[in-house]
């Protein structure tokens, strides 16, 4: 068993019967998709799923189990997914693919948002290893760039997987990949992101984690966030 599917066997010990979950995407989402299907199967588990992303609805529809779709959601029980980043606050940098507004709605809708990563996704701050998508209205983004670049971010438009065009997300949208100055802490980025005009969303989870598994060489250990 690898890294990814041991912390996935851990994140699975935390569905309870009659739960409504969501499902992240990408590589350690996909081995806990899988290991809840077993789950599903072999207990008769009576839960439904709701997915972030295209991806991700297509492999719970392949495992079968039960979709909800969105737009028929009020509330999730449970959200599992994974992270790019993880800080000491458990503020986390996600987006990289492109699903962001999925995501943090998911994040957002649950009443436990549980994180999976490895020890290599744990940095000092938010941006200390990728840009920080911002995911913009695409009559916008120049003016967003602008407004961003006077609070000392650099970066640009991303693009496509083959370079000959933009990043598109599903939401329809264009990404900036910015950097931003290292005095700035997650809390203050996120309201700043939150506030300007012309974002539609952007990649940092800041007071969503409801905790985090941490994977090494096959054992898991769990962050929480810190008490008032």
């Amino acid at each position: 068993m690898n890294d990814k599917q041991c912390v996935a066997e851990e994140a699975v010990r935390h569905v309870q019967d009659g739960m409504l979950i969501g499902l992240g995407t990408g590589s350690t989402a996909n081995a806990f998709i899988e290991a809840l299907a077993r789950r599903y199967a072999e207990e008769g588990l009576r839960i439904r799923v709701a997915a972030s992303s295209v991806v991700s609805t297509i492999k719970a529809q392949e495992l079968g189990l039960p979709l909800v779709a969105m737009e028929h959601l009020t509330s999730l029980d449970l959200y599992v997914d994974g992270a790019d980043e993880v800080s000491p606050d458990l503020a986390l940098l996600k987006g990289r693919g492109s699903d962001l507004v999925r995501e943090k709605l998911l994040a957002r809708a649950s009443d436990r948002f549980l994180v999976l990563v490895d020890e290599s996704k744990l940095v000092g701050r938010i941006g200390e290893r990728y840009p920080i998508p911002v995911e913009v209205m695409p009559f916008a983004w120049q003016v967003v760039l602008r407004e961003l670049e006077r609070h000392g971010a650099q970066g640009g438009l991303r693009p496509n997987a083959s370079k000959d065009g933009l990043a598109v997300t599903s939401h329809g949208s264009l990404v900036l990949d910015m950097r931003f100055p290292v005095e700035m802490p997650s809390a203050a980025l996120n309201a700043l992101l939150d506030a300007m005009s012309g974002v539609v969303e952007h990649g940092i989870f800041h007071g969503l984690a409801g905790s985090v598994l941490v994977v090494s060489e096959g054992h898991v250990r769990t962050l929480s966030p810190a008490g008032p």
